[in-house]
């Protein structure tokens, strides 16, 4: 999502820290080119405007003049400011009450089902129980959609039955909730093409009837500043606490996600960052604009690898790493927990440096080369996978046939493993200087 907007700041940003002192021409510049990449990346323009307003003033402050390095603190006032746009801090989700209830509300097509069910999971993995209610009886199956959801991530969903009224269902459900020892409900509330009298009048009667912790407005990245304008019509009438982006992994320009939290005056609390169940994030402002400006989001990288990854098998694998025991079977093993970690790309461009290198260096990264490498580990023996020494011509052709690959695809994999043990081997003795030269490779 952030792409075009953070090539664009780099740019100015190297710009400026080409120049010896930081004069108010200079700085006057490299905001006209910050602006027109904000209003092309579709953030409002009472906020473009504000932004710009700031970052003058502290970039022209006497610390700046004074400082030996006037490129590197323009820099680190464009990034403070960038965050304060974002929200400054993370905001926690509230789970007060026995049960603790959150409303999800938004438009049709924002996302907001899967959402409801993204965030019971979420929840049920810090230790919550969690009944998904689906009070969305407007959108044809939207019910059955979120019981579906239910039953992939084994959170429990109210039965609705024959009821036909969305607010005897979130009053009984909540009621049911508190009966049978849930300590928090999710209503996955009707959506709607656009903002209404009739749903608005819905939603209110509901929140007044179930005293939400939380009412979240389930925004689509996709739609930039109409999400801005609709979140702004939900929160004058409902009274949102927060809200989740979705589609944040899209080619959207990512102007929602900058001026959503100055126009409507409540934070940003979780991002949607894929289809899959896990791929629902806290929101962490600082982080957001570290990875617009180029500097990755390593603490996320870190989060994610300690929630995929288990202390014990990580233990495990430094041990073999140590003894050149790695195999292609522990190989396949870590792929897969990488692969629930998200995207290979997502993955790498939490990395410092990662997108800049990728456009200079024309890297390209290939998710279906993850698929062919698992195929032909498959198709391996049990013997084969423990020591591919023994893989002769023979084998190798069989295992082709039966990977649905080419004998040279074998080779290379072959290759690469061999080279990664090299450098694992590496790491393991020299430290951080080996984990640098296992990344420049």
């Amino acid at each position: 999502m952030i792409d075009g907007l953070s090539d664009k700041l780099r740019g100015v940003l190297k710009d400026v820290r080409g120049q010896g002192t930081m004069t108010e021409k200079n700085v006057t510049d490299a905001l006209r080119q910050v602006r027109l990449a904000l209003l092309e990346a579709d953030v409002n323009f009472a906020v473009v405007k504000d932004f710009i307003a700031e970052v003058k003033k502290e970039a022209l402050g006497e610390k700046v003049l004074l400082s030996v390095t006037p490129g590197q603190q323009f820099t680190k006032v464009v990034n403070e400011e960038l965050t304060r746009l974002l929200g400054s801090e993370t905001s926690e989700l509230e789970l007060k009450g026995s049960p603790a209830v959150i409303m999800l509300v938004g438009l049709q097509g924002s996302g907001k089902t899967t959402t409801s069910a993204k965030l019971a999971a979420r929840l049920k993995s810090k230790g919550r129980s969690v009944l998904l209610v689906p009070a969305d009886l407007a959108r044809p199956a939207a019910v059955l959609q979120l019981q579906r959801l239910s039953d992939a991530i084994k959170v429990d969903c109210f039965d609705v039955a024959e009821r036909k009224d969305p607010f005897e269902i979130c009053k009984e459900a909540v009621r049911f909730a508190g009966a049978k020892g849930y300590d928090t409900v999710i209503l996955d509330t009707a959506g709607r093409l656009h903002v209404d009298e009739t749903l608005m009048g819905e939603l209110k009667s509901i929140k007044e009837a179930v005293n939400p912790v939380e009412s979240l407005f389930v925004a689509d990245a996709m739609t930039g500043q109409d999400a801005v304008s609709t979140a702004k019509g939900f929160n004058e009438v409902v009274g949102l606490t927060g809200v989740i982006l979705t589609k944040l992994d899209s080619d959207a320009r990512g102007g929602a996600a900058l001026s959503m939290r100055m126009t409507t005056g409540v934070p940003i609390k979780f991002v949607g960052t894929g289809e899959k169940m896990e791929a629902l994030d806290v929101f962490h402002p600082e982080r957001l604009a570290g990875r617009i400006l180029g500097m990755g989001d390593v603490l996320t990288l870190v989060e994610k690898a300690q929630e995929n990854i288990d202390e014990k098998e990580a233990v495990k694998l430094e041990q073999k790493l140590k003894k050149d025991t790695f195999t292609l079977e522990d190989f396949k093993d870590h792929l897969g927990k990488i692969k629930s970690m998200g995207s290979i790309e997502s993955i790498l461009s939490m990395i410092p440096g990662f997108d800049a290198a990728k456009k200079t260096k024309n890297i390209d990264v290939d998710e279906t080369q993850l698929v062919r490498i698992e195929a032909i580990i498959d198709s391996m023996t049990p013997q084969e996978r423990r020591n591919p020494g023994v893989l002769n011509s023979k084998r190798r052709i069989r295992i082709a046939k039966g990977s649905g690959t080419k004998v040279q695809d074998i080779n290379k994999l072959i290759k690469q493993y061999a080279q990664m043990r090299k450098m694992m081997k590496r790491f393991t003795k020299s430290g951080m200087s080996g984990l640098k030269n296992m990344l420049s490779m």
